[in-house]
Parts: structure tokens; C-alpha cells; sequence
């Protein structure tokens, strides 16, 4: 199994607010480790800003897993950063993570995770 450290970003997310936008989906063939997950707000007043873990996925003995929200409505004032994990998160294939904010393009993404195939 080999492993591979990696960095998604994004300059301003989500096109549209409300509608969360997809900052990454777990391919076939790995699993992640999400190591890290940074919202900056770009914007000249607060935002709000909300990530989920979208995942189907079902394990042995267990019910399906569901979406879930890893930060609901955190407010990030202006000019400032906010690291959404304290810990670190696994992620199956099928997985996405998905950010939204109050107020279209206004947040800044960066995504460190260690990929495992």
C-alpha cells in the first residue's frame, strides 16, 4: 500500500451559497486521511461556513453511514482563518467533502490528507 501526502485548494468557495460545493470525492482504489481542513474568509465582513462528510459507506455489522457535519455554521470573521479538524478523519471511497458558506465565494479552501492506494 503505498502512501502519498497531498493538498487540494480552492480560491473561493462555493459558487453559489447554499448549495454546498464539492471540494473532494474519494476514488476507487483509496483511502484518505484528512490530515487538515482550512476556511479563510476573503470576504470584507463575517461569514458563515458549514463542511460535511457526505458517505454511504456501510461496514460489517454496522448501519450505512449518513452525511454528517464536520463544522455547522461557524462564523469566521472577516480576514480570518478557521482549522475546521482537531483530530484527523478517514474517508472511504465514495466519500465527499463538501464546504459551504452565507455569502457565494467568500471562503478559501485548503485540504492536506495523506492518500493511501
Amino acid at each position: 500500500m503505498a502512501n502519498a501526502f497531498k493538498v487540494l485548494t480552492r480560491d473561493v468557495a462555493p459558487a453559489s451559497a447554499g448549495t454546498p460545493e464539492t471540494i473532494y470525492t474519494v476514488q476507487s482504489g483509496s483511502t484518505i486521511v484528512v490530515l487538515g481542513l482550512t476556511l479563510a474568509n476573503v470576504h470584507n465582513a463575517q461569514v458563515t461556513a458549514s463542511v460535511t462528510l457526505v458517505s454511504t459507506t456501510a461496514h460489517t455489522g454496522q448501519t450505512t453511514n449518513t452525511t454528517a457535519h464536520l463544522i455547522k455554521d461557524a462564523a469566521i470573521p472577516a480576514g480570518s482563518t478557521l482549522s475546521v479538524l482537531d483530530g484527523k478523519v478517514n474517508l472511504n471511497v465514495g466519500d465527499i467533502v463538501k464546504v459551504d458558506c452565507s455569502v457565494a465565494d467568500k471562503v478559501s479552501v485548503i485540504l492536506s490528507y495523506m492518500e493511501q492506494t
